[in-house]
């Protein structure tokens, strides 16, 4: 009977010992019969959100500053960034984004 409930919520939690139908229509299932665990999810879900931001201010910062160097913009100063040095630095951007990521799963 919370099948039809879980379907139209936003996230449905079921517990892993519930019904078939409840386990196959929940978006997470609790594989412990744990209610706590919920806080659990929570708190995944907001250091999720919080990395989620944190690379995309990342990245945003680093083509502010990334784009205009390669478009050549200090070209007048006699600095000119070669096409190799730029795909070193787009590959530390991708590899400092990946890193913060990692770092979810991270025990405090």
């Amino acid at each position: 009977n919370d099948a039809p409930a879980l379907a139209q919520a936003d996230v449905g939690i079921a517990i892993g010992a519930g019904t078939d139908v409840a386990i196959e229509t929940a978006s997470i299932i609790l594989v412990r019969s744990n209610p706590l665990d919920v806080v659990a999810i929570v708190d995944l879900a907001k250091a999720t959100y919080r990395k989620m931001v944190e690379n995309l201010l990342w990245a945003t910062g680093y083509n502010v500053v990334a784009i205009p160097l390669a478009a050549g913009v200090l070209y007048r100063f006699g600095i000119l960034l070669s096409p190799a040095l730029a795909a070193v630095l787009m590959s530390a951007s991708t590899v400092i984004v990946a890193f913060n990521a990692r770092l979810l799963r991270l025990p405090k």
